[in-house]
């Protein structure tokens, strides 16, 4: 039988970083109420099992609004994973002239604005690995893993350094969404999102923008 223990605000008038989806940024939020609920659970041989999840409610100290918060970890995994409700990722759009990117890229680069919105944020990390991997692939990247190929698009000219280290950035993302099922909180995807956004705007309708004025 597991003991659980509950703990009424424990936290409140504390200050806590939260995705606003007013502000659409990170901002401070005031954490007006707050119930924790602590538990440990007998594994036999393994030991225990102990969990702790708090639930809040959050006031933005920019605009204001109110958001419920939940937070969860456990002595079993070393993420610690926050949700944040209403989805303040919800209603995000796709990029400008996203219609002229490459048929696979604009496949995959909508299902992970969609999977963002919906707050599935596995599935947002993964399809956020497989954009990079598209864009590898799409300029003909030469190596023998993701990382090999995104260090070759610095060689052609299609990345800086730069560009390139942020990449790198978002296939360790990508991995830990894919092969550990590693769910991301919404400010580190909504980031991760801005970088992907900048780079095939650079890469991909930029350049075809340009193309089409020098023309005209």
């Amino acid at each position: 039988m597991a003991d659980i223990e509950i703990t009424k605000n424990y936290r409140a008038d504390k200050k806590v970083d939260v995705t606003c989806r007013e502000c659409k940024r990170s901002t401070k939020h005031l954490i007006l109420s707050d119930v924790c609920l602590k538990g440990r659970g007998d594994m036999g041989p393994y030991g225990d099992f102990m969990w702790h999840d708090e639930h809040q409610i959050v006031q933005c100290q920019g605009c204001e609004t109110i958001s419920f918060r939940k937070t969860h970890n456990n002595s079993e995994d070393i993420t610690h994973i926050v949700d944040v409700y209403p989805n303040p990722e919800d209603g995000r759009d796709t990029i400008d002239y996203d219609y002229l990117l490459p048929s696979n890229l604009q496949l995959i680069y909508n299902e992970t604005i969609k999977s963002i919105n919906c707050g599935q944020a596995v599935l947002t990390g993964m399809g956020i690995r497989a954009i990079v991997e598209t864009v590898c692939k799409n300029k003909n990247a030469n190596g023998k893993d993701l990382c090999e190929k995104i260090n070759d698009l610095v060689i052609q000219g299609v990345l800086t350094k730069k560009d390139a280290d942020i990449l790198h950035k978002l296939r360790t993302l990508g991995n830990e969404a894919a092969h550990e099922v590693k769910p991301h909180n919404n400010a580190t995807l909504a980031l991760a999102l801005d970088v992907i956004d900048h780079l095939i705007k650079g890469v991909y309708i930029l350049p075809l923008l340009l193309s089409n004025s020098d023309r005209s």
